[in-house]
């Protein structure tokens, strides 16, 4: 049996899968990929790690994991886990495995300046994986053609990159804030959009801030008929109209909320919808049967703080790793915007940022299905892979145990998506997709940050490597 250390600096090989669990010839992988790959074998054992499986449970010292073919075939204690004579021994003493992250508002597309957004084809995909995501969500698109393009190019293994679920075009109103966001005024309108959309090969859709109600219903009857879901970040529509419309997800937590400004006229967007949340107690009965709305119909709720946390006073910049992946011109504008907010952000901020958090939390604690993402636009200050990190931390920061929140983040995404007997946890016949952490994050949140290798159908891809190859390119490739 060969024996190695856990490190990101193993020799580089080749294997992928074309199609999630379904086994890819060695010889159909292109350079693209095959550059990032440290762990070619096809069978090898992680052995002596401490594992968070995903379900919540408590870590446990001393696993192996053994995994075949993209499958995990074997998870237990050390010594009791017979480990075949032809599989790579890996030896992880230190080392922390955690499932591979299921992300569920991600972008392809980066605020360029001037109300423009860029579509980052080239840098995005292999920052998501190299921060430990190998199933991701894009909440929205602005190049929907591209978006899929990249999909389907990351199956084909010609790019480097983790499985995607791509959304449609918006689901908008007229007047919205991006000239490249549709304007459906009519529930016509928005069936044919979704059914056009749907033909094409998006596998969700996300509603915006101006759309009316008949025109979303529709929408989201459409995109049942066809077995797909609907989110939403939402302004003219409440959360609890939403739910009764049939939405399947909302975004931003209850940042976006709007059923508690006084006075909010039907299918408007309101004035006053952050004050209104400032002042709402989280033990209040409004608040509390909203929830109770939410979880009863099923709305899964998408925590998104990566994104506003800048916002709140003494929040830290982004990591030197993020900074160095941005396009420099974009970086000074990104640097000087977070030194702006920082400086005028009041205590009061911090407050706010803290409050949304325990409404998340209240909802997660109520029995709502909590999911995770880090919407890579606001500022330009949340890059993806590194923000994918951050939002671990975030969860815990909410209030979560470690393990929890390691599950928001893995096993409630698979679950969102229908794909739990896939993907969301480490456990026997589901596809080999985890990710080893330098340290223990149990007691060192740090750990998160120590990424050395991220499988995705049981192939090793070197985290550091990931990251360094895109260093400039964040906001123009």
């Amino acid at each position: 049996m060969l024996r190695a250390r856990l490190t990101g600096s193993l020799l580089l090989g080749l294997a992928v899968l074309p199609r999630a669990g379904e086994a890819q010839a060695v010889d159909r992988l292109g350079p693209a990929v095959t550059e990032f790959v440290s762990v070619p074998e096809t069978h090898v054992a992680l052995v002596g790690v401490r594992l968070l499986d995903g379900t919540g449970a408590p870590a446990r010292e001393g696993v192996t994991v053994v995994m075949r073919d993209g499958r995990i075939t074997a998870v237990g204690p050390e010594g009791s886990v017979a480990v075949p004579d032809d599989a790579r021994v890996m030896e992880g003493a230190g080392r922390t495995v955690i499932p591979g992250l299921v992300m569920l508002h991600e972008h392809l597309f980066y605020p360029s300046g001037q109300g423009r957004y860029n579509t980052n084809q080239r840098s995005f995909p292999p920052l998501y994986l190299a921060g430990g995501v190998t199933t991701m969500r894009t909440g929205g698109s602005m190049e929907t053609y591209t978006d899929l393009r990249v999909a389907r190019e990351i199956e084909a293994g010609r790019a480097v990159g983790p499985h995607m679920d791509v959304t449609g075009p918006y689901l908008e109103g007229e007047g919205g804030f991006a000239w490249g966001l549709p304007a459906l005024t009519t529930p016509q309108e928005a069936r044919d959009h979704v059914n056009f959309w749907a033909d094409r090969g998006v596998t969700s859709f996300k509603a915006y801030n101006l759309i009316d109600r008949a025109t979303l219903g529709a929408g989201i009857e459409a995109a049942h008929a066809r077995g797909l879901k609907v989110t939403g970040h939402l302004c003219s529509i409440t959360y609890r109209e939403a739910a009764e419309l049939g939405i399947d997800n909302l975004e931003h937590g209850f940042y976006a909320a709007t059923d508690f400004v006084d006075g909010k006229e039907a299918d408007r967007c309101p004035g006053g919808a952050g004050a209104s949340l400032r002042s709402l107690d989280p033990a209040d009965p409004a608040f509390l049967d909203l929830v109770d709305v939410m979880v009863e119909r099923g709305v899964a709720l998408t925590s998104t703080l990566t994104v506003f946390e800048r916002g709140a006073a003494r929040r830290p910049p982004p990591p030197a790793g993020a900074q160095a992946a941005m396009l420099p011109e974009l970086r000074e504008q990104v640097m000087r915007s977070y030194e702006a907010r920082q400086a005028r952000a009041t205590p009061e901020s911090l407050e706010y940022f803290r409050k949304m958090m325990a409404l998340e939390k209240a909802f997660h604690d109520a029995g709502g299905l909590l999911v995770a993402g880090t919407d890579p636009t606001g500022a330009g200050d949340v890059v993806p892979g590194y923000a994918n990190q951050r939002m671990l931390q975030l969860l815990v920061e909410m209030g979560l145990p470690v393990e929890e929140a390691v599950a928001v983040a893995t096993r409630n995404g698979a679950v969102y998506l229908e794909r739990d007997d896939e993907i969301g946890t480490v456990e026997v016949g589901k596809r080999a997709d985890l990710v080893v952490l330098d340290g223990d994050p149990t007691t060192d949140l740090d750990a998160f940050r120590r990424m050395t290798l991220v499988f995705k159908d049981g192939v090793g891809y070197d985290s550091a490597r990931l990251f360094d190859s895109v260093r400039g390119w964040v906001g123009v490739r």
